[in-house]
C-alpha cells in the first residue's frame, strides 16, 4: 500500500531525529525492546517532570453516583503528541474537559507549565496558553470564516473601551490590523484562502473542521487540546488534518493533545498513547506497545474475542 502524506512526513522528521540515549535506557531497562523507528521517534525526547507542559494527578470525576473519572494520572512532554484513546464512554472527552477548565475535577489536580491550573476558568486557562476544539463543531454560523477566527484572538486584544471608542487615532486600528495579519497565516497554513469571507454554517463539515482548528491556533496556545480532529472526515480530509497537526507540532512548537479514534492515525502520528475504560487508565507508552497490551485488546474487542487466536479465526 502506497505511503500515505503523514507518514511520508514522519519519515523525514524522524531522519533528523538524534537518538536520546537516557530514553532507550530507561525502556530497555524495563524490559521493553526499541526498534530502530522507535527510537527515532522518541530522539532528543526527555523524561524528567522538567519537561512536563501537562501532568494530571490522580484526577476523578462524578456526576452524582457515575463516576466519569478515576484517579487518572499521566504527564505531557513538552513538543509531543499525546493521544488519548478507548471506547465510547471511556472518559476522554471529561478528562479534556477538565484540563480546559470546563469541569472542575472533584479529586485530584491538573498542573500546566508547573502551575496549578485546576481552580482556575476556561478563559484563564486559555490565557496561559491552552486552546482546544470540540468534538461537536462550536463555530459561530452566522459570522464568516474570518471573523470566526479572529475570535481565537480575544484574549490578546489590550485595547479597551476608551481606546476602542477612538478607533481611529488610539491605536485600535493598528492593533486589530496586526491581529489580522496573524489570523492571514493560519488561514494560509490551514489552506481556507478561498472560503476566507464565507459564512462558517454554509461550509462543508471537513471545512468547518479547519475553521474550528484555525480558531484554536488564534490562542497561539503552547497546549492544544484535539477533540476527534477527524471524526466524519473522508480519507482525503484525514489525510490533510493529519498533515496539519504533525505541521502545528513540528513547525509551530505546539504540544498536541488529542482524542481520536482512527487507530491509524493514531499510530502513525502519536508519540505516546493513553487509553482509559470506563474512566479507568488502562495503559499508557509507546503506540504499538499500547496497542499490543492485553487489556486494551479485551477493551476494544471483549474477553471473548480478544481470547480468540488467530489461527482459530483462520480455521
Amino acid at each position: 500500500m502506497a505511503s500515505t502524506s503523514w507518514q511520508r512526513t514522519i519519515r523525514r522528521s524522524r531522519s533528523n531525529c538524534a537518538v536520546d540515549e537516557a530514553r532507550i535506557r530507561v525502556a530497555t531497562a524495563g524490559g521493553l525492546h526499541l526498534t530502530s523507528t522507535q527510537e527515532e521517534a522518541w530522539g532528543a525526547r526527555q523524561l524528567s517532570a522538567e519537561t512536563a507542559v501537562l501532568e494530571v494527578e490522580r484526577v476523578s470525576l462524578r456526576f452524582g453516583g457515575v463516576r466519569a473519572l478515576t484517579e487518572v494520572s499521566f504527564a505531557v512532554q513538552r513538543g509531543e503528541i499525546f493521544s488519548i484513546i478507548g471506547p465510547n464512554g471511556a472518559g476522554k472527552t471529561s478528562m479534556v474537559n477538565c484540563i480546559s477548565g470546563r469541569y472542575r475535577p472533584t479529586e485530584g489536580r491538573i498542573l500546566f507549565e508547573g502551575r496549578d491550573v485546576t481552580p482556575l476558568r476556561p478563559n484563564r486557562r486559555a490565557a496561559l496558553g491552552i486552546g482546544r476544539t470540540f468534538q461537536n463543531l462550536a463555530l459561530f454560523g452566522h459570522m464568516t470564516v474570518l471573523d470566526n477566527i479572529m475570535v481565537g484572538r480575544h484574549h490578546l486584544l489590550r485595547a479597551g473601551f476608551v481606546r476602542g471608542m477612538a478607533y481611529w487615532f488610539g491605536g485600535a486600528q493598528r492593533e486589530e490590523l496586526a491581529h489580522r495579519r496573524e489570523v492571514e497565516e493560519i488561514i494560509d497554513f490551514l489552506e481556507i484562502q478561498h472560503v476566507r469571507k464565507a459564512i462558517a454554517g454554509t461550509l462543508s463539515y471537513g471545512l468547518r473542521k479547519r475553521v474550528e482548528l484555525a480558531r484554536a491556533v488564534a490562542l497561539k496556545p503552547s497546549l492544544i487540546l484535539l477533540d476527534e480532529p477527524m471524526a466524519g472526515m473522508n480519507l482525503e480530509e484525514k489525510e490533510d488534518m493529519a498533515r496539519f497537526i504533525i505541521d502545528l507540532n513540528q513547525e509551530w512548537g505546539m504540544t498536541v493533545l488529542m482524542i481520536e479514534h482512527d487507530m491509524g492515525v493514531v499510530m502513525d502520528i502519536s508519540h505516546r498513547v493513553m487509553v482509559l475504560d470506563f474512566g479507568r487508565k488502562i495503559a499508557e507508552g509507546l503506540p504499538e506497545q499500547v496497542m499490543a497490551h492485553p487489556q486494551v485488546r479485551s477493551a476494544y474487542l471483549g474477553e471473548a474475542d480478544a481470547a480468540v487466536s488467530p489461527a482459530e479465526i483462520d480455521g
